[in-house]
């Protein structure tokens, strides 16, 4: 089941997250790892945030245990995310 992911880091700045992204080899704009679906980021008052959809939980949270938490420490992030989870119902995606 598709679900959409909603994570807060609070005290990181959106400079950490270009550099988590450029190390992931992602692009602004560009595709993201096996089973994201869409992904979108946006400077906070305290930190930035991010909302994903994921084709399930277990592929985010794979993801974030493999990928994003060691990514993020090692640009400096020192505050775990806040992070939830939603079961979606129905998303769409762009048409052609």
């Amino acid at each position: 089941m598709a679900v959409a992911v909603e994570l807060d880091f609070p005290g990181a700045t959106i400079e950490q997250y270009d550099q988590i992204l450029a190390k992931m080899g992602f692009k602004p704009g560009g595709t993201g790892g096996p089973g994201l679906i869409f992904h979108l980021s946006r400077k906070t008052d305290d930190g930035f945030h991010v909302t994903d959809v994921w084709e399930s939980a277990g592929q985010f949270q794979e993801f974030a245990q493999n990928t994003i938490g060691p990514l993020t420490q090692e640009v400096g992030v020192t505050t775990q995310p806040t992070v939830t989870i939603h079961e979606l119902h129905n998303y769409l995606t762009q048409g052609s």
